[in-house]
């Protein structure tokens, strides 16, 4: 019982707590922070470079691509409140793991930073050589732990999310609804949408379906409590996040049904009828409307498919299917369904109310 009562407070002394929020939350919120501040703004960048025939963009967001790796391990670091030569030192483990770790490269860089970040804080300040100590450590103990299993976990996490694009491929209807519902349920709960798409590389059809359940989401929430939260409201959760809602959801479950139903009917439209693929950035797949991210990311996955011979051409038809899964069927079935719940009573005064 001592024993333990001593490892007990050399944990908390070192700020090393194992707990969902902290790694499940905090880790995996800031990785797809890292994940937008470098592959996502770079491909943006980089688009806009070659559409405008910019030279300067596309290097720059080349260069923005290529700090993917130590982006992400950076901003886990952080959110695990990591002392300075911690931080940094988690650079060089973010790039070895996101290299081996291929096109599941996110999810290695997860562990390895996560593992890395935690031991070096255990070594950090123990010693007077601390400024040899503990960048060596942080670094051996995660690029040795990506040697070792950033390929199978990479290879892990494409396989997955290969079996999810192939079902959809397979059967769009159905996996239209459970992946739009899904991807668009985690995009409102605290955890980050962005960084599971991007983990598991989810991208095609699937992709597409995960997109209309985060715009679902988004869209919904800030159309159906407008009379509660105007403009402001609109904005904050249209263009930002519907996890806004999240403490308004455990207080009234019933106001997330109208949302998560137009994402069951949305992801079908989009892999049936428009067949919205994301062949852009996997994240921009779980952003939804979050900065117009999402939409952008179609795009710039349209503009690669016309450069590769894959499509000759962007039409009407594409930009009709993108808008209204977007924005248009969200927000009229979301705030349809809204007017009903309202009348019954299941949604009542100020239940969508944000503090803004």
């Amino acid at each position: 019982m001592e024993k333990q009562t001593k490892i007990s407070q050399f944990l908390r002394r070192k700020n090393i707590i194992f707990s969902v929020k902290r790694y499940g939350i905090d880790a995996l919120g800031a990785m797809a922070q890292g994940l937008f501040a470098s592959l996502l703004i770079g491909t943006i960048i980089s688009t806009l470079g070659e559409q405008l025939n910019i030279a300067i963009l596309t290097e720059i967001g080349t260069y923005a691509k290529n700090a993917t790796g130590p982006a992400m391990a950076v901003s886990i670091g952080y959110a695990l409140q990591s002392p300075a030569l911690v931080l940094f030192s988690l650079v060089a483990v973010g790039g070895a793991a996101n290299q081996l770790g291929g096109a599941g490269g996110p999810l290695a860089v997860f562990f390895a930073s996560v593992l890395a970040a935690e031991v070096g804080k255990v070594v950090s300040k123990e010693t007077k050589i601390d400024i040899i100590v503990t960048p060596f450590v942080t670094i051996a103990i995660g690029v040795l732990f990506s040697i070792g299993c950033a390929p199978a976990i990479g290879s892990a996490a494409s396989s997955i999310g290969s079996a999810i694009m192939w079902a959809t491929e397979l059967q769009p209807f159905f996996m239209g609804i459970i992946v739009s519902v899904l991807v668009g349920i985690a995009l409102t709960l605290p955890i980050s949408s962005a960084a599971i798409c991007a983990a598991l590389n989810l991208t095609g059809l699937a992709g597409g379906a995960a997109v209309a359940g985060c715009c679902a989401q988004m869209v919904g929430f800030a159309v159906m409590s407008f009379r509660e939260n105007k403009w402001g409201g609109l904005a904050a959760q249209g263009l930002g996040t519907s996890m806004l809602q999240m403490g308004n959801i455990v207080r009234n479950p019933r106001i997330w049904i109208p949302p998560t139903i137009a994402a069951a009917i949305c992801g079908p439209i989009a892999t049936c009828i428009f067949k919205l693929q994301m062949n852009g950035a996997a994240i921009a797949s779980g952003m939804g409307t979050c900065g117009l991210v999402g939409q952008i990311g179609v795009y710039t996955g349209w503009v690669t498919d016309i450069n590769n011979g894959v499509k000759t051409a962007i039409t009407a038809w594409d930009w009709t299917g993108l808008i209204l899964i977007s924005f248009i069927l969200p927000a009229v079935i979301t705030y349809l369904l809204s007017l009903y719940f309202r009348k019954r009573k299941w949604i009542r005064a100020n239940d969508l109310k944000l503090d803004l």
